[in-house]
């Protein structure tokens, strides 16, 4: 008989879902990860630092409130690393709290450690002095996520070249900074550093940033950090960083030279699977580390599973832990609905963008027809007493039944408001509900009223023309 039913490697989003969902359904559970990372990339170095370093930043800079008070409204002069790391290292140790907590509760055994393929049902879990002991498993779930991607012609050092796990430890906010890539992770801190107000350069070989969203939307969001002194070099390629004893200069494939105090790296991320010894389970990983699964997440061995970042796209931890429920309940063969196909996109940048459904883009390729409603933030009551005039919500509605096709947001509360369309989205509903319903006054939400509004009356036009 197996030590365990389900073994989990890896206790973030996915990790942890997987864990507590298979503890649910009555099974004996266990999650290997190291002391210090528990709750995984997510909790500690990744999603939830940087988003509470966002808040941070946004609060001692007072960004938000210069439309009420002035550009030079601030609510601490000298903002320091301490200042931002101090809520920063609060929140982390709070949700540590509550993952232990819930594993507890939910009587899911931890075994402090790393973990190691022996054979296909084997583990050796071995601790931080490397002493290790054998763990047997009925089913396993790869969870162990992603690390920033080092391109071997750079030397990091994590003080002046470093990635983007690198910042929640540097000394002092930097006066400038080249963000190489703008993915994500890299707009979403460029931007952070330059409401700091650190002259910022972001280097992209792309002729665009974040191509999967909105380009009117990716507009919007360029001006605003034009407007905080950062400058965007598209179609460049990094041919070397020099460390020098006051900085570094990064140099481009064109010849350009771009003096900096620090440079980061956001050069995508690479699978933490080098030391988990897959081949003695019969597996491989590609060769950014990723694995392989069917839409059930098994692997090519049918009892282990993978589920997070280290599976690939679309690496997002909302999706991760939706993976990790559903790949348990399918290992304990308990009957589950799949992940519903709709699924919002949240980017953290300031200003912040959240979309679900598809783009203009998307839609003109596949020549289907659409009409565009919008709704400024500058024209709702709410978008005044927030002192917001930029932010935008647009509606994309299919002429023929009215129905949304994609749900695009930039500003305040981007990420919380598109669940709204999202659910309109989900539940096959059309425009109509959003003319027709009352949304409380004044919020950001009647934004959707407002937008399907103008779409609205932009088809009434069009059909009256058309008798």
């Amino acid at each position: 008989m197996a030590d365990f039913d389900l073994l989990v490697l890896g206790s973030g989003p996915g990790g942890q879902r997987a864990a507590i969902a298979a503890a649910k359904l009555g099974r004996r559970v266990a999650v290997v990860d190291r002391r210090n990372m528990i709750g995984g990339v997510c909790i500690n170095t990744g999603t939830i630092p940087s988003k509470t370093l966002r808040e941070a930043v946004l609060y001692l800079t007072g960004l938000n409130q210069r439309e009420l008070y002035g550009q030079s409204y601030r609510v601490k002069d000298d903002i320091t690393v301490a200042d931002l790391g101090m809520r920063t290292q609060h929140v982390i140790g709070r949700e540590v709290d509550v993952i232990r907590s819930q594993l507890a509760r939910n009587r899911v055994t931890v075994l402090p450690g790393t973990g190691r393929f022996l054979d296909p049902r084997t583990v050796e879990v071995a601790d931080a002095s490397g002493q290790g002991h054998k763990v047997t498993a009925e089913k396993i779930v790869i969870a162990t996520g992603t690390r920033p991607a080092r391109p071997d012609s750079v030397e990091f050092d994590d003080r002046t070249i470093i990635d983007s796990d690198g910042i929640i430890r540097l000394e002092h906010v930097p006066d400038t900074m080249v963000v190489v890539g703008a993915g994500v992770i890299g707009i979403e801190y460029a931007s952070m550093f330059a409401a700091l107000g650190t002259k910022v350069t972001v280097v992209e070989r792309r002729d665009r940033m974040l191509e999967f969203c909105d380009l009117e939307i990716i507009e919007a969001l360029k001006y605003h950090l034009r407007d905080l002194a950062v400058t965007f070099r598209f179609g460049e390629s990094v041919a070397a960083v020099e460390r020098r004893p006051r900085g570094t200069i990064t140099v481009l494939e064109s010849g350009k030279r771009i003096p900096a105090d620090t440079v980061m790296y956001s050069a995508g991320r690479h699978g933490m699977t080098d030391d988990l010894d897959l081949p003695a389970a019969g597996l491989t990983a590609d060769a950014r580390g990723r694995i392989s699964v069917d839409e059930h997440y098994r692997t090519e061995v049918p009892h282990i599973y993978a589920v997070g970042d280290v599976i690939g796209f679309p690496s997002l931890a909302a999706t991760s832990m939706e993976q990790g429920r559903l790949a348990a309940h399918h290992a304990c063969e308990e009957p589950v609905n799949a992940i519903h196909q709709l699924q919002p996109i949240g980017i953290y940048t300031i200003p912040e963008i959240s979309f679900v459904g598809r783009t203009e883009d998307e839609l003109t390729s596949a020549r289907v027809p659409f009409e565009v409603g919008v709704s400024r933030y500058r024209e709702l009551a709410r978008g005044q007493i927030i002192g917001d005039s930029y932010g935008m919500l647009k509606l994309l509605v299919s002429p023929d039944d009215r129905s949304l096709l994609g749900v695009h947001v930039f500003g305040t509360g981007a990420t919380e408001l598109v669940h709204i369309g999202q659910t309109v989205m989900g539940c096959g509903g059309t425009i109509d509900y959003l003319v027709n319903t009352v949304f409380n006054y004044p919020t950001l939400a009647e934004s959707y009223k407002v937008a399907a509004l103008d779409a609205m009356n932009k088809m009434r036009h069009i059909a009256r023309l058309s008798e």
